[in-house]
Order: C-alpha cells, then sequence, then structure tokens
C-alpha cells in the first residue's frame, strides 16, 4: 500500500516520497478506506516547505501529506455504525490522504450521496466550506450588500463568488494580473478589479460609495492593508492565506480611526465550532449546490499516484486554469 511521506521540508516535488507499506485491518472505531481522488492545494504546498501553521498547528517531521480526498469504505473496525462497507465518503479532517488506502477515524468521515461526483466530492472538503463559513461567520450580510476578495481567480475564490450570488450577495473581485476578467465575470463575478495602490479609490469609484464591510484576503503582507482600505467603518478583513508569503500589514489608521478589526480563518476551528450534525448538514448543503451546478472547481490536470512529482510541479506552475487531481 503506497503513501506520500514528507521527511525534510523543501521544494515539494524533491522532498515527498511514495512509501509501500502494510496496512492493517482497522481498529475499533475506524473504517479503512480506499482513495478515489485527491487534490493538491496551495496549503498543502506550503505545509510541505514547513511553511504553514503556528504552535501545535505546525507540521512536524515526518508526516503523511495530502489533506483532502474522497474514498470508498472497504471494511469497518469495531462499534462504527456512523458508516458502512461501500460508503462514498469525504476525508475531512483526516490527514495522509495521497495514497491508496488508509485507516481513519470513522466519527471524522462525512457521508456522500451514491451519485456523487468523486472528483467534485473531492475537492469539496476543503474549499466550498471554506467559502461558506468566512461568508458567515464573521459578518451578517445583508442582500444587496458588497464583499471584497483577493486571489479571486483562486478555488476559494471561485466558490466566493458563486455562494455570495446564491446569498444575493456581490461581489467585488481584486486580482493580480489582467485578462482575468471575462472568466470571473463568466462565473458570476460583479466586479472585477486589478490590485494596485490605488484599489481604495477605485473600489469606491465602482460601487458608487456602496462599501463592504467584509474584505477576504488570501495574500497578505501589503494586500491586507489594501483591502482594509476599501471597507467602511467597523469593517472586517478575515485573512486565510498567505500566497505572499508575508506577514499582513495593515496601518495604524485604519484598526484605530475606522476599528478595522483583523480576523484569521482556519477551516479546522470554523468546522470545530459546530456540532457534528451541523458539520454534516454544511457538507449536504454543499453538495446539493454541487449536484445543481451552483458549485463546480475546473480541473486541469489528473495524475496517477506513481506520477506525484509531476503533479506537484505541475500544481506550482504560475497561471494554471484548474486544479490538479491525484487519482491513485
Amino acid at each position: 500500500m503506497k503513501r506520500a511521506r514528507v521527511v525534510r521540508f523543501g521544494e515539494p516535488a524533491k522532498v515527498v516520497s511514495l512509501f509501500d507499506l502494510p496496512l492493517g485491518e482497522p481498529k475499533a472505531g475506524e473504517a479503512q478506506v480506499a482513495v478515489l481522488a485527491s487534490p493538491i492545494n496551495p496549503a498543502d504546498l506550503l505545509r510541505i516547505r514547513g511553511e504553514y501553521g503556528y504552535g501545535p498547528s505546525a507540521p512536524t517531521l515526518p508526516f503523511w501529506a495530502g489533506t483532502e480526498g474522497v474514498g470508498r469504505v472497504e471494511a469497518v473496525g469495531e462499534d462504527v455504525s456512523s458508516v458502512q462497507v461501500g460508503d462514498l465518503v469525504m476525508l475531512a479532517r483526516v490527514n495522509g490522504i495521497w495514497g491508496e488506502k488508509l485507516n481513519a477515524e470513522a466519527a471524522g468521515l462525512v457521508t456522500l450521496p451514491a451519485d456523487a461526483d468523486p472528483l467534485q466530492a473531492a475537492m469539496l472538503v476543503v474549499n466550498p466550506p471554506t467559502a461558506e463559513c468566512m461568508l458567515s461567520d464573521f459578518v451578517d450580510l445583508v442582500e444587496g450588500a458588497w464583499v471584497i476578495q483577493n486571489a479571486a481567480n483562486s478555488a476559494v475564490g471561485h466558490h466566493v463568488i458563486r455562494l455570495a450570488a446564491a446569498k444575493g450577495v456581490r461581489t467585488l473581485n481584486v486580482v493580480r494580473r489582467q485578462g482575468l476578467e471575462e472568466a470571473l465575470t463568466d462565473a458570476g463575478a460583479d466586479l472585477v478589479l486589478v490590485d494596485g495602490d490605488d484599489l481604495a479609490e477605485r473600489v469606491a469609484e465602482a460601487t458608487d460609495g456602496a462599501l463592504s464591510r467584509l474584505a477576504i484576503d488570501a495574500v497578505g503582507g501589503e494586500a491586507t492593508g489594501r483591502l482594509a482600505g476599501c471597507l467602511e467603518k467597523d469593517g472586517t478583513v478575515v485573512v486565510y492565506g498567505l500566497l505572499s508569503g508575508e506577514d499582513s500589514r495593515v496601518p495604524v489608521s485604519l484598526t484605530v480611526f475606522n476599528d478595522i478589526r483583523i480576523r484569521g480563518f482556519l477551516l479546522s476551528h470554523a468546522l470545530a465550532a459546530r456540532t457534528p450534525e451541523e458539520v454534516q448538514a454544511l457538507y449536504a448543503r454543499l453538495n446539493g449546490l454541487v449536484l445543481a451546478g451552483t458549485l463546480a472547481v475546473t480541473v486541469e490536470a489528473i495524475y496517477p499516484l506513481s506520477e506525484l512529482s509531476d503533479a506537484l510541479k505541475h500544481a506550482e506552475r504560475p497561471g494554471r486554469g484548474g486544479k490538479i487531481l491525484i487519482k491513485p
């Protein structure tokens, strides 16, 4: 049974190795799952480089790679009633998914309808609930309100656009290069702007002064401050990523005189604040939106596990048009 392991931090394609090892029977409370598909996310790449997490949440070497995927239950241990053999399940809050099979705590698995698309379901674990929770957990957004986000062409960004539209909320989408306007508009974006030092002025002009109370930041560095400058008084910036590799920087004038709040977001914390029933209901609703065609992620390429190194290189290419999936 092959699984991907990280034994030292560094360039993902060079430090992730496949190990062939036996897999025992599932213990009490566990289920054995054959992995059907798993995406490569930016957080996976940062984690492999040793640049993701802080304190107890920081990765320690060695660790099994992959944090999101979908599989089918092949066996269950004693005292397991939440899943059964043959169930299609999301591997949520399970580390080490890049592999052929694994034993996981059955209580952490989320069952999916039999007609769920395994490829889309593999990408349902992290990004859609991240977008949904950021839209709902920090600011009460009324119909017609604006929300502003950067890295709008990312997978999370596309989900923010579609989920906001479903709530009647308008999105102002900030990108780092020209040429993305048409694709994002087709996805439902209301406005698309290229980032820059004068972002606040252009946002105010584009919205006729109807500023947002919520900003969603995946970039960090000075980009956080530029989003903060686009908010109305008492607004909130939710930081969930650090694509720039830099700490967020926000002018004191905005935090003191405009009472702008900076909040961090980690999906595991948001899910931990919900009951198991609420988590199951969240994923069931999101899967319903996938089946209805409201949510969908473009897949650019699918690699077998044996070509994991090539898949990791592809995932780091700039300007990709979709997700890279590993399909054991």
